[in-house]
């Protein structure tokens, strides 16, 4: 990447005069980001690019806090929805190493209280830990209102026992919020250790991942963006945009214990702190002289396993333990190289590892009401003009 090296050997020569070549040489992502935020499609965005060991590029734009005139800084926090869910992979997989589980032991194994799930014509439902990692359990999701009232994964799980299953598991594909918290319930028995402590002690901890969790301290509060939803034009008022709630806090604060830790994505991080995890899955699972995972266990990350299925949220992806897999780029993929791999989060945050180019690249945006975050422009843009910088 000319453009990466140039600023690096630029900084070497000039020291505190440094011209960021970089910038110079690829306003392209950052111009694009500004323009969204200037046609007000997001308040800002952190845009981050990361190859294994080295930061690629880093731009920040845009407001924290519109209202107040706050800009978002590098260390902003942001709720990374479902951007959880390929760490939530990662901790399943883990066990698996140790020899704790597999993925294709049913459920039932770890939770007795999951073995009376049934389909509709009364015959028990066989779902193992993979359907529920690739969204092919068949698992019903609870009522909107009440999915993330519970203090305990082990109390939200006796729910989702209760409830039909919609289909033979895996037969076919449907997006399951419950599939991915029960995964984490099955952690939590398997470890004993609450999800949240699993994810600090084995992931976070390790990886220097000092600002992701499901629980801010007051002082990652203070850096927490807002989050905004589009009001469109309307006849009299100009498209603008007005604050918007975050699903997972029911009404409260991120800072509330009294909630479970939602695996399917109730994650907060920043930019950098993400990028950690990603470089780590692109050393095939090393940390330093650690094997945090094995290379089988980033294969099955990045691996489609659910076949000839048709999936969301895009046209031409599969389904790894909890990745989507792009696998015929098309539409807003088309710039994307077939076997990246990642996850999008409901407020517009993405992250997608290539491993053929050996680079991850991270989103960060909060913008509630997107009609598909994981087709959006400002998506469709950032990748487009990474791929063109490579």
């Amino acid at each position: 990447m000319r453009w990466i090296l140039g600023a690096l050997a630029m900084s070497l020569v000039a020291g505190n005069l440094v011209i960021d070549r970089a910038r110079a040489n690829e306003p392209e992502i950052s111009k694009a980001m500004r323009q969204f935020v200037a046609d007000k499609e997001i308040a800002g965005a952190v845009t981050l690019v990361v190859g294994p060991d080295s930061v690629k590029h880093v731009s920040v734009v845009g407001m924290a806090d519109v209202a107040e005139a706050i800009p978002l800084k590098r260390d902003t926090l942001f709720w990374i929805a479902s951007m959880t869910k390929p760490i939530t992979g990662a901790c399943v997989l883990m066990l698996q190493d140790e020899g704790k589980l597999s993925v294709d032991d049913p459920i039932s194994k770890h939770l007795p209280g999951m073995k009376n799930l049934k389909l509709a014509d009364g015959t028990p439902a066989n779902i193992t830990i993979r359907h529920l990692m690739t969204h092919t359990s068949g698992m019903s999701e609870l009522p909107r209102e009440s999915a993330y009232t519970d203090p305990t994964l082990e109390v939200v799980a006796k729910r989702y026992a209760e409830l039909p299953v919609l289909f033979e598991p895996g037969s076919e594909w449907r997006y399951s919020q419950t599939g991915i918290n029960t995964a984490a319930r099955i952690v939590e028995v398997v470890s004993g250790m609450t999800f949240d402590r699993f994810v600090e002690e084995r992931i976070c901890q390790p990886l220097g991942m000092k600002d992701t969790t499901f629980y801010l301290t007051p002082e990652q509060h203070e850096r927490l963006t807002k989050t905004y939803r589009v009001v469109e034009e309307d006849g009299e008022k100009p498209k603008r945009l007005e604050e918007a709630t975050v699903s997972v806090l029911s009404g409260g604060t991120a800072m509330n214990r009294n909630r479970f830790p939602a695996a399917n994505g109730g994650l907060f991080s920043t930019a950098d702190d993400y990028a950690k995890f990603c470089q780590m899955l692109l050393r095939d699972g090393r940390v330093d002289d650690e094997q945090l995972l094995s290379k089988a266990a980033v294969q099955q990350m990045r691996t489609i396993c659910t076949g000839d299925l048709k999936t969301g949220f895009t046209p031409g992806n599969g389904w790894a333990i909890g990745c989507c897999v792009i696998g015929e780029p098309q539409g807003v993929t088309k710039a994307l190289t077939p076997g990246t791999f990642g996850h999008g989060g409901a407020h517009g945050t993405q992250v997608w590892i290539d491993p053929e180019k050996e680079v991850a690249m991270i989103l960060m945006v909060q913008r509630a009401n997107f009609p598909n975050a994981d087709a959006s422009q400002v998506r469709q843009a950032f990748g487009e003009a990474l791929m063109q910088a490579l």
